[in-house]
């Protein structure tokens, strides 16, 4: 039987040495997810500054240092505090002779590259838009949810500002989505990741863009906007549940667009009693009662 606390201390070790290899350019420029998740960052604030949608709203937005801690927070900090429980629950399933291989439906090996990495796309964004249905029409997911849903003004950094409880409700689902489909994560990865990102940013960027006629494949921000209204229409618990896609939202009929000045209040009901700061978001949800 494996020690899972041997398990536990090398993957927490592993990971922080990882982060540190990021930072000091240790890896190929093209894996580098800190200083790739900075230039993106840049540029898409660089973007607000110049082509602004809101021309009112501040390049140092209400919360825009808030949001920017959220984005190294959740992409590093807590990726090095879960990493070690997330190893001994990988060695569970292995124990249990639930393999990555073993669980796989599809073998893409023999795909080409490109292939690989539009399915393996698809397959995550669907998953993560399932979830993010679930986020809002559930209360006890709700609860932890409502940080992302906090922003009062829109901008690039509020695109990683959510509640750590997301990454447990997401990653094991991503995971899974991948074992069952692929099997394994295909070779360029770091194209989808970074793509993702870039999307992401751009949706909740001050930025008025539709992307023409891809506005029924891609995301963009006018569509994400009328997902953080505050008002929504009547008997609906969200709209424009799209991460990178919005195909699903079209499909299954969550699309709602009714115009594109920009100028809607941002948020949910009881937000003024929400907390501010990073600590009271990320300690809420836990509480007994909630507005």
């Amino acid at each position: 039987m494996k020690n899972y606390l041997d398990v536990f201390i090398d993957a927490f070790n592993g990971t922080v040495a990882w982060t540190w290899k990021l930072i000091v350019f240790e890896v190929p420029w093209y894996t580098n997810y800190f200083w790739g998740l900075i230039v993106i960052s840049l540029f898409v604030w660089v973007l607000e500054i110049v082509f602004p949608w809101r021309k009112e709203q501040s390049m140092f937005r209400k919360d825009f240092w808030l949001d920017g801690f959220y984005m190294f927070f959740n992409f590093f900090i807590f990726s090095i505090a879960i990493s070690g429980f997330y190893k001994v629950l990988q060695e569970g399933f292995v124990s249990l002779g639930m393999t990555s291989k073993s669980l796989a439906l599809i073998d893409p090996v023999s795909w080409p590259m490109w292939l690989q990495l539009v399915v393996f796309f698809v397959t995550l964004d669907f998953v993560q838009w399932f979830t993010h249905t679930l986020l809002h029409k559930y209360s006890f997911f709700w609860k932890f949810h409502k940080v992302h849903h906090s922003v009062k003004e829109m901008g690039f950094a509020a695109h990683l500002r959510y509640h750590w409880m997301e990454n447990i409700l997401y990653k094991p689902l991503k995971t899974f989505a991948v074992m069952i489909v692929f099997g394994f994560e295909p070779e360029q990865v770091y194209i989808v990741h970074f793509l993702a990102i870039t999307i992401g940013h751009f949706n909740h960027a001050n930025i008025k863009i539709t992307w023409g006629p891809l506005k029924y494949l891609f995301n963009n921000p006018v569509m994400h906007l009328y997902h953080h209204a505050y008002e929504l229409p009547e008997g609906r618990y969200g709209v424009n549940f799209g991460i990178s896609l919005s195909l699903w939202d079209y499909i299954f009929k969550t699309n709602y667009i009714p115009e594109d000045s920009g100028e809607i209040v941002l948020g949910f009901s009881g937000d003024d009693e929400f907390p501010t700061d990073f600590v009271g978001q990320n300690t809420y949800g836990f509480e007994k009662k909630h507005h």
